[in-house]
């Protein structure tokens, strides 16, 4: 039997599964932990359950001499050190495929609420200030015709471009390396072409180094004025600095973020803006997303202590 750490409670079967076999320990409070934390609440164990809020890095990898697995609860990994992780053998998964559809039609629910003005239609009307239909009265941007640019054309990228397609839009993609069936449609372009081209730029793009302040300052301004930005994928892939003062300028027409650069802190010059949709980071958030995330969290950890590989894989341990 062995003894696994678990970062916060799970929904769903997950932790029933993994109490089956093994010891478990769920840590109870804020899910938001230091790195010190972290290594101390997992000290000893063979395996870890972290969530994306959860740094694991050296310090809780040298507390725990007999780890075998880092099971992220999450699609993304940055907030692992998969360097070191691969360096002592550790097995590191996540979960993939489960949340696709979920973060896809929040990426869309941002897209429709800023480009339709819904979040300021609804507070015109609770402020008492509708007094009739209006030919001009929150006129929004019709999407129909317009180009949907999409970042990153993984798993969640092809979910966003499907729906687009089904909105009548024209769908543009940064390029990637495989041939993708169904999507013979989309215009693949560099991130320079896609950024001045389109109408709605959604990212989805994996933070790592060469994402990481991927929308600067002067790419943003490269933007169609009047366009829209969406980001459901890691806050730090845009410069929020940059960002604001593009706002300021009138240059975007808005943006929807469901991502900070430093959560949950978010950038005061975002807030209270009429033309920013901003959300806790509740793209996956449905709950038949989230507790199949945590199923397969807990599969993935009980495939290795089982000695067996797990079923989604980003660092091969031994």
């Amino acid at each position: 039997m062995s003894n696994i750490a678990v970062t916060a409670q799970l929904p769903g079967p997950a932790l029933e599964l993994l109490r089956a076999c093994h010891e478990v320990r769920v840590h109870s409070g804020p899910t938001m932990l230091e790195p010190e934390v972290v290594a101390g609440w997992a000290a000893g164990a063979d395996a870890l359950i972290s969530l994306l809020a959860n740094p694991v890095g050296a310090e809780v990898m040298e507390r725990c001499p007999a780890l075998r697995i880092i099971g992220n609860c999450a699609a993304g990994f940055d907030n692992i050190d998969c360097v070191e992780a691969g360096r002592r053998g550790i097995w590191v998964t996540n979960t993939p495929d489960v949340l696709t559809e979920a973060t896809a039609d929040l990426a869309w629910a941002l897209i429709l609420t800023v480009t339709r003005k819904i979040i300021e239609a609804d507070a015109f009307l609770q402020a008492g200030r509708f007094k009739g239909w209006e030919l001009d009265l929150m006129t929004g941007s019709g999407l129909q015709g317009r180009i949907l640019g999409i970042v990153g054309f993984g798993r969640i990228g092809r979910a966003v471009a499907r729906r687009g397609s089904a909105f009548g839009m024209k769908v543009m993609a940064t390029h990637t390396s495989k041939a993708i069936n169904g999507f013979e449609d989309v215009t693949f372009a560099d991130i320079e072409t896609l950024v001045a081209s389109s109408d709605v730029l959604s990212l989805h793009c994996p933070l790592n180094d060469e994402t990481r302040g991927l929308l600067h300052e002067n790419r943003l301004r490269q933007m169609r004025r009047g366009a829209f930005l969406i980001n459901t994928a890691r806050g730090p892939v845009i410069d929020e600095a940059a960002l604001v003062r593009v706002l300021e300028d009138g240059h975007l027409g808005g943006v929807g973020l469901d991502v900070f650069a430093q959560e949950p802190a978010v950038h005061p010059g975002l807030l209270g803006r009429e033309n920013a949709v901003l959300l806790p980071h509740i793209g996956s958030a449905t709950r038949e997303a989230r507790s199949e995330m945590a199923e397969l969290a807990a599969r993935n950890v009980l495939a290795v202590l089982a000695g067996d590989e797990p079923p989604s894989i980003v660092v091969r341990g031994r």
